[in-house]
């Protein structure tokens, strides 16, 4: 059987896990907090079976990284940003610009474009739950990380740049922006989740297992349902829209001095 199956049957028995123990935890008379309630969840996996979600897709993601393309090369051919092959800490500065592609590329960008150009897959045999395994397996290196985007090439700067102006633009049938909530609200709650902003650390436990949803999110997907949750229709994966705004997040978290959180993260 193969590595991901295994992974969708541990995933499924533990959701059911899950199920039974969220059923019994909001039961209680006083709400649990949501940091306790995912730390109670995240014990509850470990006591169970003995491995985090997250970590199955750091499994997967590695076997895929060492997978031969159509060109016979795997991914250490790729270089992410410190040289090729080379993965540690990367996640910690990406964005940023590559020369290869005249692109300025987050992480997930970076595999979809190494798949295609070290690989030799054809953009319609790239899946996006392999991108996800294998983005969550090069940031399991960068884990509890100082965060380093600082935006210096032109290119990276007029990233910044979009992405600040995404943050502020209001759109959509609600009239709402990234910082209508992020902003605005930091420090409250919205349906029991904390909001934080940019100077906050906003950004730094993705990629994460959301147990409430059975779903690994990475930082694309973060964004996507945030545009979703205001009505605005999301963005096409690996777009500049999510290139920029994770550029202006994590540029304003570097500010701040954050790292990131231990990743994959577990988080409600």
């Amino acid at each position: 059987m193969g590595r991901g199956k295994k992974r969708w049957l541990l995933l499924g028995a533990v959701a059911l896990g899950t199920l039974a123990g969220f059923g019994a935890y909001t039961q209680q008379q006083k709400p649990l907090d949501p940091f306790e309630e995912a730390m109670r969840q995240r014990q509850m996996y470990l006591e169970t079976f003995g491995v985090l979600p997250g970590e199955l897709f750091v499994e997967e993601g590695k076997e895929l990284f060492f997978r031969k393309g159509p060109s016979g090369k795997t991914l250490e051919a790729c270089d992410f940003g410190k040289g090729k092959g080379v993965l540690e800490g990367v996640y910690a500065i990406l964005p940023k610009y590559f020369p290869d592609t005249k692109r300025v590329e987050d992480l997930e960008t970076r595999v979809y474009t190494c798949m295609q150009t070290v690989q030799g897959f054809k953009p319609s045999e790239i899946k996006r739950d392999e991108v996800k395994a294998i983005t969550t397996y090069i940031a399991s290196f960068s884990s509890k990380a100082k965060i380093q985007v600082v935006p210096k090439h032109p290119a990276e700067l007029a990233m910044y740049n979009l992405g600040r102006e995404l943050w502020y633009t209001r759109a959509g049938a609600r009239d709402m922006s990234c910082a209508v909530c992020h902003d605005q609200y930091a420090g409250h709650r919205v349906r029991l989740s904390p909001v934080r902003s940019p100077k906050q650390g906003l950004g730094n436990e993705w990629p994460a297992y959301r147990f409430e949803e059975d779903k690994l999110y990475t930082q694309e997907d973060r964004i996507n349902f945030c545009y979703e949750s205001i009505a605005i229709p999301k963005p096409e994966f690996y777009s500049d829209v999510h290139i920029a705004l994770t550029v202006y997040m994590l540029a304003e978290a570097t500010k701040a001095g954050h790292s990131f959180e231990e990743l994959p993260f577990f988080t409600r």
